[in-house]
């Protein structure tokens, strides 16, 4: 059946079936393309009569996921200029007050889009949420410093798309003052920016950051040399009318080149000085250039910013898994790897053995795995419910430990392995495999529901002295109190 909502720009006519009404590829700013690729967002022009919504919209460029992630997290790509869209999934268009959760899709800033078919909404509709997905400019496009262009685009991008839902979710039956944004890695990683950021004050009430907190910003020193770096590599100076020139598939390509030889870890120091020796590092991420994003986010929150909005802040067990056991490297890595990894980490001469010992750690593999999992998602995520306890701000916490079968089991709970139970849409072609259990996705999804209404979970807010959190796993979750402490106290002291 065919429905119709009316935007600021025009009618969209969207579909409804099984009581869900769903309005795709809406544009909610101007294509990026041309004059605009490097620019700021600006508003779609308007339309005359009724756009059709029925179909995805196009997706940002970008390189699909190297090796074995490519299988695991497989993308959709739907060619075509008008990128900056979204998608809403409503119960009724004709409602009103309806709270509303707005996903920010993952991918390291260079992957995935709002239109992944793991980010179907409609069982948030179901349950009377007004939900939308929407894309985001990627890669350099996105997020490159770049002499004559904001910073950030990628951001703005964002920004703007939370300023289409409030000027347009009444029309789909939502509530613009009673906002929720969630997102899982650099979408999580994009919420709490989001959420440091003065500019977007009264965009949002709440927000929910999985597998990702405020540390990942590059400082502009090192955002310059990453652009610096690629203009040259592509023979053109490192601005906007220079990359301008530059076709997209040649960036993507020279993009993805700088990406894998940062994240190995070893960059030629004739190249890059002596900066860049993080394995996990995002060279295309959010840069504190002063303007757009003024200092780390995790800095804006310890000093108090956004202290008014509820928040929700968790990790799975196992992220680094996903990185390490689909290619073989877990079983490979040996005590001398755990060793190096645990020193380079500026941690205790005992760490080795105290990760060894930690639960759900079988060999030196998954250990090397759990002290990456710790530095780029745990330790994060700790320090952020940590500033906020110390401004007086509520805070919830949440550990995903429910196991995926895959691989023999050996995934355990690995980065990503929550989405499907978050949007309670369980399948044999998720990360979660075959026979996931339901009652977890009802806890899960009915605890983010719950959350999106009235800012409480269902479990203790997190405090300091006892760091209660809610573990999700099966047969039952259950709060438990700080959880893998003795692996946690290592990081104490350890400079973030």
């Amino acid at each position: 059946m065919e429905v119709v909502a009316a935007t600021r720009s025009g009618r969209v006519r969207g579909s409804a079936a099984g009581g869900v009404a769903r309005f795709l590829g809406i544009p909610y700013a101007a294509p990026p393309v041309g004059p605009d690729r490097f620019r700021a967002p600006r508003p779609p022009e308007p339309w005359d009569g009724v756009r059709d919504a029925t179909a995805h919209g196009s997706t940002a460029p970008r390189v699909p996921y190297p090796g074995d992630l490519g299988a695991l997290l497989a993308e959709r790509d739907v060619p075509g200029d008008d990128l900056l869209n979204l998608n809403v999934w409503t119960p009724d268009p004709g409602a009103a007050g309806l709270p509303v959760m707005v996903w920010i899709h993952g991918g390291a800033f260079t992957n995935g889009s709002g239109s992944e078919p793991a980010y179907d909404a409609a069982a948030f509709a179901r349950d009377g949420v007004v939900a939308v997905t929407f894309n985001y400019r990627l890669g350099a496009d996105g997020f490159a410093l770049l002499d004559g262009a904001p910073a950030d685009r990628g951001l703005l991008d964002q920004i703007a798309a939370l300023e289409w839902v409030r000027d347009n979710i009444a029309a789909f039956g939502g509530d613009p003052g009673q906002v929720t944004v969630f997102g899982e890695s650099a979408g999580a990683m994009s919420t709490v920016t989001l959420l440091s950021m003065p500019r977007t004050r009264g965009l949002f009430r709440r927000a929910v950051a999985q597998s990702g907190a405020g540390h990942t910003a590059l400082p502009r020193a090192d955002a310059e040399a990453v652009a610096r770096v690629l203009a040259g590599r592509l023979g053109v100076p490192p601005t906007a009318e220079g990359l301008a020139g530059v076709p997209a598939d040649r960036v993507l390509a020279e993009q993805a080149r700088i990406s894998a030889e940062l994240r190995g870890g070893t960059p030629d120091p004739a190249v890059w000085g002596d900066r860049f020796t993080d394995p996990a590092l995002l060279p295309f991420a959010p840069a504190v250039d002063g303007e757009v994003l003024a200092r780390r986010p995790i800095d804006a929150v310890r000093a108090g910013e956004g202290a008014d909005v509820d928040l929700l802040v968790g990790t799975n067990r196992d992220e680094f898994r996903l990185y390490l056991v689909p290619p073989g490297l877990t079983a490979l890595l040996t005590e001398e790897h755990l060793a190096a990894r645990t020193a380079a980490a500026g941690l205790p001469a005992g760490a080795p053995a105290a990760y060894l010992a930690a639960e759900g750690v079988a060999g030196p593999g998954e250990a090397v795995a759990a002290v990456a999992t710790d530095a780029v998602f745990r330790i994060p995520a700790q320090r952020l419910m940590e500033a906020r306890s110390r401004t007086g701000a509520r805070v919830h916490g949440y550990e995903f430990a429910w196991e995926s079968p895959l691989f023999e089991g050996r995934l355990g709970a690995c980065h990503a392995v929550e989405i499907p139970f978050v949007f309670d849409a369980l399948g044999p072609r998720t990360l979660a495999g075959p026979d996931a259990p339901q009652h977890l996705a009802d806890e899960m999804h009915g605890a983010w529901v719950r959350f999106a209404r009235t800012g409480d979970p269902g479990w203790e807010p997190w405090n300091p002295d006892r760091r209660p959190v809610m573990r999700f796993a099966a047969p039952v979750s259950a709060v438990v109190h700080d959880p893998g402490a003795a692996t946690r106290r290592l990081w104490d002291g350890v400079a973030d």
